[in-house]
């Protein structure tokens, strides 16, 4: 019998692409809340031991940044803690491990791409919860682990900036945005490809070096920009947006979590390990709208 691959996290958002572009033939077993509490940590052995799992696509995560600073137990059960028990159900099922990381692990004080080699030093405790996560796969006796850090994700089935942009576009005749952060948006179709060229890889014996890799789609752009381009891809299609885009700065958004001023993420690694050509993120974010007006 082939061995499953299990997918933890499997209602959430990137989960949804991961589940949509699996490869023919792979037996995708899914497991969430609440039937499956990745926080328990018997029940995590129990029934991955159960499943007997090749592989193990961790999706699961506490994503609410700001909550993450009022609901600190939670996030690092869920973001620090929970990666630790899949690296140990993977290391018992000699399964390899998939994890999805974070851009908030870096403090965003450099002007320049992150590679994976920088140091991290998250601001807010969600960086800090997602960065102890990646600390316990590591820590673990795993040996055959992708860590994915990521930025800016968006897609379909699920809230995201992108969606909220475009609700408000209908709604107001302003819209504030912060200008003085900046990163690269993440297209879920396309880190869910990414998912799957990493695992069609190791399972076929041409393996990248195990560890952390970067992935976000190419280019850069401040919140403000991003949404500039929402809106515009909105009236490109002809669809209602009535709201004008002003650029503010932080200062004028307080949050409760810290959030970096620049997390553009180096691809450099993963585009050679991997062979693949990262599109740019206005490319990416047309085939979001794309796929949302075939639904």
């Amino acid at each position: 019998m082939i061995r499953p691959v299990v997918l933890v996290g499997a209602n959430g958002m990137l989960a949804h692409m991961v589940r949509q572009l699996a490869p023919c033939g792979v037996r995708l077993h899914l497991l969430d809340l609440p039937e499956f509490d990745v926080t328990a940590h018997c029940q995590v052995s129990e029934e991955l031991a159960r499943l007997n799992p090749a592989v193990i696509i961790n999706c699961a995560a506490f994503t609410r940044v700001d909550a993450c600073e009022s609901e600190q137990d939670s996030a690092y059960a869920v973001n620090g803690k929970a990666p630790g028990y899949l690296a140990a159900a993977a290391y018992a099922s000699n399964a390899l491990l998939v994890h999805i990381s974070t851009d908030f692990v870096f403090a965003g004080d450099k002007t320049v791409p992150y590679d994976e080699d920088d140091q991290p030093r998250p601001l807010s405790v969600y960086g800090k919860s997602k960065l102890a996560g990646e600390q316990a796969i590591a820590a673990s006796a795993l040996q055959r682990y992708y860590i994915v850090r990521t930025s800016w994700l968006y897609g379909p089935a699920g809230g995201n900036f992108v969606a909220t942009m475009m609700r408000l576009a209908t709604e107001r005749d302003e819209l504030g945005v912060v200008a003085d952060q900046v990163g690269t948006p993440t297209f879920s179709a396309d880190l869910a490809a990414v998912v799957w060229r990493l695992v069609e890889l190791e399972t076929a014996a041409a393996a990248p070096t195990y560890g952390i890799y970067h992935y976000s789609n190419a280019g850069e752009c401040s919140w403000y920009d991003f949404t500039c381009a929402i809106v515009a891809q909105m009236r490109q299609r002809n669809l209602p947006c009535r709201a004008a885009v002003k650029p503010i700065t932080s200062a004028e958004y307080p949050l409760p979590a810290p959030r970096p001023a620049y997390s553009v993420l180096s691809k450099d690694k993963i585009m050679t390990a991997a062979g693949i050509v990262v599109p740019a993120w206005q490319d990416s974010l047309a085939q979001y709208f794309d796929m949302n007006l075939e639904t």
